[in-house]
């Protein structure tokens, strides 16, 4: 390789993880670390999940489009397609003026900018997507691509099926009592008991949190159970308020901003509420975790729930639609699955058996085979 290996991609912990999965398989497989440049968004989190990685990280502005018509969505479109212009022409401007071996897309907005770059300036693309049915920038960038490769089976012959790339952290998480009691001591919670990881991803989702708020509630009274709920950013303090003012203590429900420590959440737990991202679903594959998924509405392609239905066609998942999720809906689903350690079992093991630990080298293996 004479140029360097441009990673681009991010804007949300989904896009960002899978990016420093691939970076650390790359160094891995020789990629001397000044050789490796990570492309991504400055209103993401790519700095404070990146920024210990020691490669060089380049940050452009711009956002996603909001998928409405609103006038205050009309506004933030107007800034956001300015902030991607802007962006498009530094990232196009980097790879020209870098000339990398290789360009690797994991999608999102923030993709846009170094992958358009290697289009215009005939460098080597390759694509990797996380979800069921790509993402917009993917689609366009599909025919441009000289190596895909794809989290679930694809009809496409040039596609590479090789599952979407997790932390290193999480391959390999046991759900054995003795794991189970070491996570929840890392987590500062009981050993006894049954344990409800609720994670909607870092920003979290309004709709779950407010649903799994009115489930706490209703379990009040409910003994050995607690709801480890990691609501993200933007509600913490809300949610966190409301459990103050209810009176439940957080040995019944803890209420968490963001959590570092996944790989003890998912050995900790017994079952799972998450949205139906890339990443989360390849987690939950990893770590065997059985989940209650409940796709993101409105989500591009739908792919959320083109994701939640591949965990649900092989059992490993129940799914619940964001419009019909509520204290009720909950209690009656995670309630039957609690009350079924068979089922439960069942669950974890097809969630294994989706789960590809090597992910990320393979994905490796095809970009330097891809590089020029």
């Amino acid at each position: 390789m004479t140029g360097p290996v441009v990673l681009t991609g991010g804007g949300t912990g989904g896009h960002v993880f899978p990016l420093r999965a691939i970076a650390d398989a790359l160094l891995a497989s020789g990629v001397e670390r000044d050789r490796l440049v990570i492309v991504g968004s400055a209103r993401g989190q790519e700095r404070a999940l990146l920024g210990d990685l020691g490669v060089e990280l380049v940050l452009l502005p711009g956002r996603g489009l909001r998928r409405d018509v609103s006038p205050r969505a009309v506004v933030t479109n107007v800034a956001a397609v300015g902030g991607l212009l802007v962006a498009a022409v530094r990232g196009v401007w980097l790879v020209i003026r870098r000339r990398p071996a290789v360009v690797v897309s994991v999608g999102g907005y923030a993709a846009f900018a170094a992958a358009a770059g290697a289009v215009a300036s005939a460098r080597p693309l390759v694509l990797v997507d996380l979800d069921a049915t790509e993402g917009l920038v993917h689609r366009a960038l599909h025919p441009f691509a000289v190596g895909i490769t794809s989290a679930f089976p694809s009809a496409e012959r040039r596609v590479v099926l090789t599952g979407a790339p997790v932390r290193a952290e999480l391959i390999g998480v046991e759900r054995s009592d003795a794991a189970r009691e070491a996570a929840r001591d890392a987590l500062g919670i009981a050993r006894a008991g049954t344990v409800v990881a609720v994670v909607t991803g870092s920003l979290g989702a309004a709709s779950v949190n407010d649903a799994v708020g009115d489930l706490a509630e209703r379990w009040r009274d409910r003994d050995g159970v607690l709801l480890y709920h990691v609501t993200g950013r933007r509600d913490h303090a809300t949610v966190e308020t409301r459990r103050v003012a209810s009176g439940i203590e957080p040995t019944r429900w803890r209420v968490v901003e963001f959590e570092h420590q996944m790989a003890a959440v998912y050995a900790a737990c017994d079952l799972a509420v998450t949205r139906a991202g890339a990443t989360t679903v390849a987690e939950l594959c990893a770590t065997g975790t059985p989940s209650v998924v409940v796709p993101l509405p409105g989500a591009p392609g739908d792919h959320q729930g083109a994701n939640a239905r591949e965990l649900e066609r092989v059992g490993a998942a129940e799914v619940l639609q964001d419009a019909a999720v509520s204290a009720v809906t909950l209690d009656a689903t995670l309630s039957a699955l609690l009350d079924d350690p068979g089922r439960l079992a069942t669950m974890s093991a097809a969630a294994r058996g989706l789960g590809r630990p090597d992910a990320a080298d393979q994905i490796a293996e095809v970009v330097l085979a891809r590089a020029r």
